[in-house]
């Protein structure tokens, strides 16, 4: 991920660096007040003045360590591995007065198998919801080959059920979405246009052995497949027929495919899209 790899990978002891003492244990009615450090593209979510630095921070009484750091506006599923006082917990570990927790996001140059992560495994395959205002992203998704809903027509609670009941990877530029409690995985996007987002999402969950391009309706994400002509013809373009022998239909909503122009241009930029990342 971006600014992960190449870096050694160090779990700081933030009492020796900053130079602080043990405190008391809060009473039972006091509100704990951790030392929180986030790493590398985790600082993204929060204010400048706690960007790459350790701060300190009052949390709810009995929080687990996963609401004190929504409460911070770091969405749970952009987080890989928690360090308590130097040991690795989950997202249920309760926040105690003193406590010097460490948030680091998702690792793909590291060996950190030893180390607990809170997450669950990413999905054998992967399938996404992306919501309404990713519409581009969905389309070049679906190019792809990979099992990609729009989230159109959905309020959040509809996302969030959908992921739920299908195992959906959530893809979103709005944070409170990947708050929900039911939402185990999903991608916060920084990119703003659809094909910066495309190589984003490819890259930070190391999609592109996943791609099948062509194999997907890019309309409503229905598998495609072969048609004779003749079945079709009576529904194609004026002169079509004339040009084009090889077909594919939707099996969901019956859209037909063929390779004109227009295929050209989108398997010219597959192509350039995968080979840029085989290089």
């Amino acid at each position: 991920m971006p600014g992960c790899r190449g870096q050694r990978l160090l779990f700081p002891n933030h009492a020796a660096q900053e130079g602080l003492t043990d405190q008391p244990r809060a009473g039972r009615n006091r509100m704990p007040v951790a030392r929180f450090r986030f790493y590398e593209e985790l600082n993204d979510f929060l204010p400048g003045p706690r960007r790459k630095r350790a701060f300190a921070h009052r949390c709810a009484r009995e929080a687990t360590v996963k609401h004190a750091i929504e409460a911070l506006g770091v969405p749970h599923t952009e987080v890989e591995l928690i360090l308590v006082n130097g040991e690795s917990v989950d997202f249920g570990h309760r926040v105690r007065e003193g406590d010097r927790i460490s948030v680091y996001p998702k690792f793909e140059s590291f060996d950190v198998s030893p180390l607990l992560r809170v997450r669950e495994r990413p999905l054998r395959r992967p399938r996404f919801i992306a919501d309404a205002h990713l519409g581009g992203l969905c389309k070049y998704l679906r190019m792809l080959g990979l099992d990609t809903l729009s989230g159109h027509g959905l309020s959040d609670a509809g996302i969030v059920s959908v992921a739920a009941r299908e195992g959906r990877i959530v893809l979103t530029r709005d944070r409170d979405l990947l708050m929900h409690r039911a939402v185990t995985h999903g991608c916060y996007l920084r990119a703003r246009k659809p094909r910066e987002q495309l190589v984003e999402v490819l890259s930070r969950l190391d999609l592109y052995r996943h791609a099948t391009p062509f194999t997907r309706c890019m309309r409503c994400n229905g598998l495609l497949s072969p048609v004779a002509k003749e079945r079709i013809a009576h529904g194609l373009p004026p002169r079509t027929d004339s040009f084009y022998d090889r077909f594919w239909a939707c099996r969901g909503c019956g859209k037909v495919y063929w390779q004109g122009s227009h295929y050209n241009k989108m398997e010219q930029f597959v192509d350039e899209l995968l080979s840029s990342r085989n290089g």
